[in-house]
């Protein structure tokens, strides 16, 4: 049975590597990206399966827009597949204004705009489902992502009240959670420059195990790929899945952290309980 798919930030990626793998098993791809020419070389080859927009998706209007002539052209999409993203690394202090602004509009903002423009379609064909890719760092925390951080905690906090008021729709969502992965991500983010007074501390470590490669990209970006269209062929709606052992053990153990503190202020906690 042949699926269809909407899919944005398709010239690279996970992004790319979904939509190769789609079109090379018989399903259509609806691939929104702000380089349409990147995909050149499969619409030669796939034709109408493949349809192709320019999208930024930090831009609501246009965001709804391009959903509306996705389902126009297709008729029906069973997967939204939420992957525009962009990264800054630097401390705190050291990020721009408008690097913070890029950040929070394509990675959270971004993400809104396409779950609400999608949403009223799903809803209205009785089916879909969305895969809306985050990152451990969407649960944890690495020094020079917070920016990067409180963009990705957003999305999930939106994604899991999403999950739960589109259920009686018969509709699904699943946060996707890879972990450090050779995807050129890390090429693409932003920099600032570096305040000498963080050096000696963890964003300076991490500043400088980037700069001499020593940054495990442990995960196959292919495996990852493969992962997300098997959990769809599944039929299984997870809230989350996480994906590569860096994912597994930071996720937990920040879990098992913030448990263990949140259990130690039981007290405290219920001693602001007013009393009948």
């Amino acid at each position: 049975m042949t699926t269809t798919w909407f899919i944005t930030g398709t010239s690279s990626g996970f992004g790319r590597l979904l939509t190769e793998r789609l079109l090379a098993r018989g399903d259509r791809v609806a691939a929104t990206l702000r380089r349409p020419g990147a995909l050149k070389d499969l619409r030669a080859q796939y034709g109408e399966s493949l349809w192709v927009e320019q999208l930024d998706v930090t831009d609501g209007a246009r965001v709804r827009h391009v959903v509306d002539e996705a389902f126009a052209a297709f008729g029906t999409i069973d997967v939204i597949v939420n992957n525009a993203g962009h990264g800054v690394f630097a401390s705190v202090e050291e990020a721009a204004d408008e690097q913070i602004r890029r950040v929070i509009d394509t990675n959270l903002l971004g993400s809104i705009h396409v779950v609400r423009a999608a949403l009223p379609w799903l809803r209205a064909q009785g089916h879909g489902r969305f895969l809306q890719v985050s990152t451990a760092g969407g649960q944890t925390t690495y020094p020079n992502f917070g920016y990067y951080h409180a963009s990705k905690w957003g999305v999930e906090g939106y994604c899991e009240t999403v999950a739960s008021e589109i259920a009686p729709f018969g509709l699904g969502m699943t946060i996707v959670e890879p972990g450090a992965t050779p995807t050129g991500f890390g090429s693409s983010l932003d920099t600032a420059p570096a305040m000498p007074e963080y050096e000696d501390t963890p964003a300076g470590e991490v500043r400088r195990a980037l700069a001499t490669g020593d940054f495990p990209l442990a995960n196959d970006p292919a495996k990852i790929a493969g992962a997300m269209i098997d959990l769809v062929d599944s039929g299984e709606v997870p809230l989350r899945l996480p994906l590569g052992t860096d994912t597994y053990r930071d996720v937990r153990a920040s879990l098992v952290a913030r448990l263990a503190e949140h259990d130690a202020h039981r007290e405290v906690a219920l001693s602001v309980t007013r009393q009948p």
